[in-house]
């Protein structure tokens, strides 16, 4: 069975940095792409960041377009998500999915396996 443990959230002040780590069991990241998510309260969970096992594309959301930055180590069987210049409307609980498809999709709905989730509080 595979499993994502989420890690590296935290509270930041505003313009700050964090990475979070997602870390694979069960898997490698030959076999599936690694989407991630995040979820405000009262808010939709969205996708923000993915990685594609099919050919290494990166995709992001218009939102953190040139202040996150996904990345892979197949070693450690981790995908990171590097968040730069972080604002106020950042905050949320992240997670990370597994899509085995192999491509990259925003639709919660399509992953096959989550994470816990990390949260990530950014403060003004």
């Amino acid at each position: 069975e595979v499993q994502l443990v989420e890690s590296g959230g935290g509270l930041v002040q505003a313009g700050g940095s964090l990475r979070l780590s997602c870390a694979a069991s069960g898997s490698t990241f030959d076999d599936h792409s690694i989407v991630w998510f995040r979820q405000a309260p009262g808010k939709e969970r969205e996708g923000v960041s993915c990685i594609s096992s099919s050919d290494g594309t990166t995709y992001y959301a218009e939102s953190v377009k040139g202040r996150f930055t996904i990345s892979s180590d197949h070693a450690k069987n981790t995908v990171y998500l590097q968040m730069n210049n972080l604002k106020p409307e950042d905050a949320a609980a992240f997670y990370c999915a597994a899509d085995w498809s192999g491509g990259c999709s925003w639709y919660p709905e399509s992953m096959d396996y989550w994470g816990q989730g990390t949260q990530v509080t950014v403060f003004s």
